[in-house]
């Protein structure tokens, strides 16, 4: 484990375990999570830790069965119960029970590190409490419905902003993925969902709280909605993984109508990702270059074989039958209308920087920026591979010399120099690296260098 997710970890289990303490001094439990029983007027203690623990065990039954989402992000439907204790028992309240009923089956196999599990549950403590806290200085014993709704949902968010920013952080830290970009790949999915359960936890607490002295079984019917929306979750990650298979399946069928093009655009893929990710793209130009990079030779389906296995070289009309692939391709795909940000990168992939590409002719920045990533990625996969008019495949020494050779003539030079930032060509000496500048001495330097020197002894020779 890094050093950084080491101190990351080490400094949220502190801070939330003070955060906890003081908060748990400062408001305590507040009453309203009771179960009462004894018919006082008061609520006991043992009336309000049995409400607190009947929150906390409905948490758990919420959060048994996680979803991943695509880009590792772990999404529960326990928020609600978790805004109906901070909406009933304050913010104290809300922090107990996000630290005790967030235990999931992987902690308990023990398939998830005793550190993954520490920093899982000090991560949701200071969320609850910022909830909690929004929400108790907005409600109050005169507050309207509305208000307390909204009170509510205020929290609910603030909870919400607060822990998906600390989880990106700490699969940042892990992964190397920058915080925008996980931020954006998975919130977009299920934020709306997320928030929605904010006024579902509103009424399961106005249910609760009418229902304390005896009907708060009431509140468990509220599983099925709960139930619903995980299974909603889980169809989303389902149908984007099931399109992912059928690109990739797609993709392979292209690459295996030649043998030598076997898992070319699954390398393109990741080398034009890799490119993405060093110019600092957001998730979406990532996605679409992933997508675009199994895509972009989809186009040759429409190219016979007698052209696309021929060995020797291609004739004129061979060759413009092959340079159609990339319009092929495009129209292919048009009808798909999930893929609109891949058709210029499947079209435009062949365009060279200075205008002398095919099929549109365009020029330098009249590219489409993601189209001339996968440009260069494509060439140097190409390079790299056997191929029938090149047995012998490029090093990438020699691969990375040409990528150089052809900049701002065929490659964007911002793309190229992203490139040999990468994993492909790390520790490959770089032609179009400028060698660092000779320091040149100042004429005061040169004559102390001079005057340091010790004299010659004229009387001796020279050895040969």
């Amino acid at each position: 484990m890094a050093r950084t997710l080491k101190s990351y970890i080490a400094g949220l289990v502190v801070v939330s375990s003070l955060l906890l303490l003081a908060t748990s001094l400062a408001f305590g439990i507040q009453t309203s999570i009771a179960i009462r029983w004894t018919g006082s007027i008061e609520p006991t203690a043992a009336e309000v830790f049995v409400g607190l623990g009947f929150w906390i065990v409905v948490t758990l039954a919420a959060t048994a069965s996680p979803v991943r989402m695509p880009r590792g992000m772990i999404v529960f439907v326990s928020s609600a119960p978790m805004f109906a204790a901070m909406a009933l028992g304050g913010p104290a309240a809300g922090a107990w029970v996000a630290l005790l009923g967030t235990f999931d089956s992987r902690e308990v196999r023990g398939t998830i590190p005793w550190y993954g599990t520490l920093a899982n549950h000090a991560g949701i403590v200071p969320p609850a409490i910022l909830g909690g806290l929004v929400m108790h200085y907005l409600m109050g014993p005169t507050v309207s419905t509305f208000q307390s709704l909204v009170a509510v949902v205020l929290g609910a968010t603030m909870m919400f902003l607060t822990n998906i920013l600390m989880v990106a952080m700490l699969l940042s830290l892990r992964s190397g993925v920058s915080i925008r970009n996980t931020l954006y790949a998975d919130t977009r999915i299920f934020a709306a969902s997320q928030l929605a359960l904010a006024p579902l936890g509103w009424l399961i607490a106005r249910v609760y709280a009418a229902e304390a002295t005896g009907g708060w079984w009431a509140t468990l019917v509220f599983a099925v909605p709960l139930y619903t929306t995980r299974q909603v979750y889980i169809q989303i990650v389902e149908m984007r993984e099931m399109f992912t298979q059928t690109i990739t399946a797609l993709a392979g069928a292209v690459d295996k109508r030649d043998p030598f093009t076997s898992k070319h655009s699954w390398n393109v893929k990741a080398i034009a990702a890799d490119i993405g990710r060093e110019m600092r793209l957001g998730e979406a130009d990532l996605e679409a270059l992933e997508w675009g990079g199994l895509l972009h030779d989809v186009g040759k389906i429409g190219v016979r074989d007698a052209v696309l296995l021929k060995q020797e070289r291609l004739n004129r009309e061979e060759r413009m039958l092959m340079n159609s692939h990339p319009v092929l391709g495009a129209e292919i795909i048009a009808p798909v209308s999930r893929l609109s940000r891949e058709l210029p990168i499947i079209r435009n992939h062949h365009e060279w920087y200075n205008g002398s590409g095919y099929p549109d002719r365009l020029i330098g920045d009249e590219i489409p920026l993601l189209a001339r990533i996968l440009h260069v990625a494509d060439a140097f996969e190409a390079m790299t591979a056997a191929r029938p008019y090149r047995m012998v495949p490029l090093t990438p020494e020699q691969a990375l010399a040409e990528i150089r050779k052809f900049t701002g003539i065929q490659f964007d030079p911002k793309v190229v120099d992203a490139f040999v930032k990468t994993r492909w060509v790390e520790g490959v000496p770089d032609p179009g690296r400028p060698a660092p500048a000779r320091e040149i001495p100042t004429l005061a330097q040169h004559a102390v260098q001079m005057a340091a020197r010790p004299a010659a002894d004229p009387t001796s020779a020279p050895t040969a």
